[in-house]
């Protein structure tokens, strides 16, 4: 039994919140290992070796902070996707059926599978949305050189 339109785009909704918290935790974990590392560090006989280990840390810290930063954004993208609203033109929100392959434009979270059908979140600013951004079922865009129609818009 296949679901309907709505429950499958809540579905993907879903997929893609577990995707942006996923990365959110991982960032979390890697920022509290890297501060405990910076902790442990004892200052010993050998100073040099304890400021390189301290910087390491720092920038480990500073880079997590960046892929922290990303992860909120993927958030606070999808917060401004509504899954129950259908949508006629290609646009954030929309599941687009294409002669490529199934588009959901959210965010960047690549592949999700839902009962067996592979469906592609991007995001709208991805070169493929922004190829058939505005786009309506039965239309043609051309993205790296391919023409690519729009079947279906829900």
């Amino acid at each position: 039994m296949s679901m309907n339109n709505e429950v499958l785009k809540q579905a993907l909704y879903t997929a893609c919140e577990h995707y942006a918290q996923d990365r959110l935790n991982t960032c979390l974990a890697a920022i509290q290992a890297a501060q405990e590392s910076a902790n442990s560090e004892t200052k010993s006989s050998a100073g040099d070796k304890y400021e390189t280990g301290r910087a390491m840390a720092q920038n480990e810290r500073d880079r997590n902070l960046v892929q922290l930063q990303q992860g909120r954004q993927l958030q606070g993208e999808l917060q401004r996707i509504d899954p129950s609203k259908p949508c006629d033109t290609v646009r954030p929100g929309a599941l687009v059926k294409t002669s490529m392959g199934w588009f959901f434009i959210s965010i960047s979270a690549g592949k999700l599978t839902v009962e067996g059908t592979d469906y592609f979140a991007v995001s709208a600013a991805a070169p493929v949305a922004a190829a058939l951004s505005g786009k309506r079922a039965g239309e043609e865009a051309v993205f790296n050189g391919k023409s690519v129609r729009v079947e279906q818009i829900i």
